[in-house]
């Protein structure tokens, strides 16, 4: 019987107590992976069929960059040029929609706690672990997809790379690295909260002073002294300000340091609280 089969049995709630993985062992490094990769596929086949919960790495980056833009990037631009503001915008929209992305997955995790779901994943033989992982896994498409959604709305808009393909590529790499990392808050929030609208609220809470408290949408030398401190070690302002200078020009090496600093902390804060926080909960 296909691991594939075992996590199916486990989601229709059939008896899986005398289910024996084939394969690699179940307690190997290889068998590990193969679990987390069947569960990341289950989540993968919950997202194609609600197409409606990719709305927030679809259609809401466009929203973001259309609304600032043109509604307020004559007002923000030095000069009032709305295309020069679209090229400092995009770097930044896309560092802020991609922390905020990751919300959903602790929703959704959340969810699956309060329908049982997870109940019948204990009872599988495979790792504590790995149905966070696999959660987190499958989370990868959905910023791909923000990627490519947001490149794109904005190249029909009219913002250009000025450097090359190799450093967009980069830029948008390390902005799904940094997601992975930074999911983890959403993970941690999804095991410890009673509800998933709880999940929601407190995820939006922590991510919106992070997103607004940074030079996403604005230089940071045009903010007050006391919030330029706030902003100048903020994770999300190293990662936008390194997304700029690989795609637009200039030195990274620092923000870049700063951004890779900053996700192996959230790793390892964050990990062992959620899996923690999973061991309590599930």
């Amino acid at each position: 019987m296909s691991a594939t089969t075992v996590a199916r049995r486990a989601d229709t709630g059939r008896p899986t107590s005398s289910l024996v993985p084939e394969g690699p062992a179940a307690g190997s490094l290889a068998g590990y992976l193969r679990h987390v990769l069947v569960v990341a596929k289950r989540s993968l086949i919950k997202t194609w069929r609600t197409p409606e919960a990719l709305i927030d790495v679809t259609v809401q980056p466009i929203i973001f960059l259309a609304m600032f833009t043109y509604i307020f990037g004559g007002a923000i631009a030095p000069d009032g040029s709305q295309q020069q503001y679209l090229q400092f915008l995009l770097p930044g929209i896309l560092g802020q929609t991609i922390a905020m992305a990751g919300i959903a997955l602790g929703t959704n995790l959340n969810t699956d706690i309060e329908k049982g779901i997870f109940d019948r994943f204990r009872s599988l033989p495979i790792g504590r672990s790995v149905p966070l992982v696999g959660a987190v896994t499958a989370d990868v498409a959905r910023y791909i997809t923000l990627c490519v959604v947001t490149m794109g709305a904005g190249y029909l808009m009219g913002f250009r790379v000025m450097t090359g393909p190799a450093q967009a590529f980069a830029a948008m790499g390390l902005c799904i690295a940094f997601a992975l990392c930074f999911c983890w808050i959403s993970v941690f929030i999804g095991m410890v909260a009673r509800t998933s609208g709880s999940v929601q609220a407190l995820g939006f809470l922590i991510v919106l002073p992070l997103s607004f408290g940074s030079n996403t949408f604005v230089p940071t030398a045009t903010m007050p002294g006391w919030l330029q401190t706030f902003v100048n070690v903020n994770p999300i302002s190293h990662l936008v300000s390194t997304v700029r200078a690989l795609m637009l020009g200039g030195s990274y090496g620092t923000d870049l340091a700063w951004t890779l600093g900053w996700m192996a902390v959230l790793l390892v804060v964050f990990v062992p609280l959620a899996l923690w926080g999973y061991r309590k909960r599930a």
